[in-house]
């Protein structure tokens, strides 16, 4: 669970209905025209712009911003620590018994590439092109969101002039000029919103989500690869400490 993604929706969503409570009451903003066209525009355009499962598939994307199952980086250190150790004392078959215990799929099909005896350079081809997919596919996610976060300010304006043309179609009463030009801005305001504290502050998460997740899986290929060249454990550690900073770095014994 990503705390900070619960803190900032929480704290920028209660922080607005705070100030809305503190200068009048919260239900003038509430109009279900408005969201109609904000979230129905937003949800339409997408599916203009992309395929229809790719659309379906925003709820997956955005529970990533919510959920992270990375593997701890000090825990691969020391996990390929002991693969190396057991494959220099016992051979590189001695690994496959290990690898229905491994939970992470990335390390589990590196490790056995590297006890089917594939040489090194095959290994990290492969394993190059699984990250290269994986970029793609967060790149995809990223991008929807980034998407959709330009698509709802634009549905708002549309909203708002949608308002304004009703607005001036009862000018000759002055009574209902006031409600409707707040019904029109309010189109706004709710495309404003979205984009503002949820499509692109997502965007930009997820873009961080991959960065993390590619890192990781490049300290998993180079610890794959040492393993499958027969390099000293210490070595490995070592090489694996190098992609990460300073102060999260692992003692090597």
């Amino acid at each position: 669970m990503d705390l900070a993604t619960i803190i900032g929706i929480v704290m920028s969503f209660g922080l607005v209905v705070s100030g809305i409570v503190t200068g009048g009451s919260l239900m003038i903003f509430v109009s279900i025209p408005s969201a109609l066209i904000v979230v129905g525009g937003t949800i339409g355009a997408s599916l203009v712009n992309y395929p229809l499962g790719r659309v379906l598939g925003v709820i997956g994307v955005v529970k990533n911003t919510f959920f992270s199952s990375l593997p701890v980086p000090a825990e691969i250190i020391t996990n390929f620590m002991d693969y190396a150790n057991r494959a220099r004392r016992e051979g590189i078959l001695s690994l496959e018994p290990l690898l229905k215990e491994i939970d992470d799929d990335y390390m589990r099909k590196g490790l056995q590439l590297t006890v089917d005896g594939l040489e090194p350079q095959a290994i990290q081809d492969i394993l190059e092109t699984e990250v290269q997919y994986l970029e793609g596919r967060h790149e995809i996610g990223a991008e929807l969101m980034a998407v959709m976060g330009t698509i709802a300010p634009a549905m708002g304006m549309i909203g708002t002039v949608i308002g304004l043309v009703q607005m001036l179609q009862t000018m000759s009463d002055p009574s209902t000029i006031g409600p409707a030009m707040a019904v029109a801005l309010i189109t706004t305001f709710y495309g404003a919103l979205l984009a503002n504290l949820v499509f692109n502050p997502m965007s930009g998460k997820l873009k961080t989500r991959s960065k993390e997740e590619v890192l990781i899986r490049e300290m998993i290929m180079e610890g794959i690869l040492s393993i499958s060249k027969g390099e000293n454990p210490r070595i490995i550690a070592e090489k694996l400490n190098s992609y990460l900073a300073p102060k999260d770095r692992k003692a090597v014994d």
